[in-house]
C-alpha cells in the first residue's frame, strides 16, 4: 500500500493546507509533500518497509528500536481479549497517540530550528514518498524545487519559517491517514489505543467485511489509487478554478450566444 498511502497523504495535505493557513500554492505544496511522505512513516515498525531501509543502517536501527518498544508496550498494556501476537507491527506507530506525539515534536523542532529544520523535514518527506512512488519523483521534485525558487516571493526563508509550526500538523495528518488506510484492510488498525473496546486495548478498527479490501489487489489498484490520483491534481490550489473556467468557456451563457448571432 506504499504508493496509496503516499497519494492519500498528498491529498489530505492539500485539503488541510487552507485550514492551517498555508495560503499560497508554494506553501500548500510544501505542506502536502510533507504529509505524503510521513503517511509512510508508521511502517517504520516493519524491517522490510521502505521507511526502514531509507537511510540504511540508521533507519534500520530506529526500526529495530521501535519494534522493541512497541512489543514491550503491547505486553504491558494488552487486554484480556487482545490477540496473542508480538505487538511489533501495526501497533505503537499505528496509533493516534504516535501521530500526535510526532506532530508536536515536529512543531517544536521546526519552530526552534527555523527554515533549515523545515527544509530537513520536507526533504525527509520527499525521500519517503520517492521510496513508495518510484524514482520518477526525484526529477519531478527537483523541478518543483526549481519552480519554487523561481516563482516564490523574494523572502523565501520567511515563507519557510511561516510554515514551521504547521509541519507538525502535516506530519501528524500523514501518520493518521496511514492508519485510516490500514483500517480499511482485512487486518484493520488499532489506532484508538489505549481506549478499551470489547475487552481489547489494541482493538483493530475496521469496517464491515464487505467494505474491506486486500492490499495490492484490484480494489486498491483499479479503484482507490486512480481516484486519488485524479484528486491529487484537482486539489492543487488553482487547478479546480482553472478547470471550471476552461469547461465554462465551452458553454457560454445563452444571452451571449444570441448577441453574437
Amino acid at each position: 500500500m506504499g504508493r496509496t498511502h503516499a497519494l492519500t497523504g498528498w491529498c489530505a495535505g492539500l485539503a488541510l493546507a487552507p485550514a492551517v493557513g498555508a495560503g499560497t500554492v508554494h506553501q500548500a505544496v510544501v505542506f502536502a509533500a510533507t504529509t505524503a511522505g510521513f503517511a509512510l512513516l508508521p511502517d517504520l515498525d516493519h524491517p522490510g518497509a521502505r521507511a526502514s531501509k531509507l537511510l540504511g543502517w540508521f533507519t534500520g536501527a530506529i526500526s529495530w528500536l521501535l519494534r522493541r518498544v512497541s512489543a514491550a508496550l503491547y505486553a504491558l498494556t494488552k487486554g484480556p481479549r487482545d490477540e496473542k501476537v508480538t505487538g511489533k507491527h501495526r501497533h505503537l506507530s499505528h496509533t493516534v497517540l504516535f501521530a500526535v506525539g510526532l506532530g508536536f515534536l515536529t512543531s517544536w523542532g521546526t519552530t526552534e530550528g527555523g527554515p533549515w529544520a523545515v527544509f530537513g523535514v520536507v526533504v525527509l518527506g520527499l525521500l519517503l514518498a520517492e521510496g513508495a512512488l518510484g524514482d520518477w519523483l526525484l526529477p519531478v521534485s527537483g523541478a518543483a524545487v526549481a519552480w519554487w525558487v523561481w516563482t516564490a516571493p523574494p523572502n523565501k526563508a520567511a515563507q519557510l519559517a511561516e510554515i514551521s509550526g504547521w509541519l507538525g500538523v502535516a506530519v501528524a495528518a500523514g501518520c493518521f491517514v496511514h492508519c485510516l488506510g490500514d483500517a480499511l484492510t482485512e487486518s484493520g488498525c488499532p489506532f484508538l489505543f489505549p481506549i478499551p473496546i470489547a475487552g481489547e486495548t489494541w482493538y483493530e478498527i475496521r469496517p464491515p467485511k464487505a467494505l474491506r479490501f486486500r492490499t495490492g489487489k484490484n480494489v486498491e489498484n483499479r479503484l482507490i489509487f486512480p481516484v486519488f490520483a485524479v484528486a491529487a491534481v484537482v486539489l492543487i490550489p488553482g487547478v479546480w478554478d482553472y478547470l471550471f473556467t476552461t469547461v465554462q468557456g465551452f458553454f457560454p451563457p445563452e444571452g451571449t450566444q444570441t448577441a453574437v448571432q
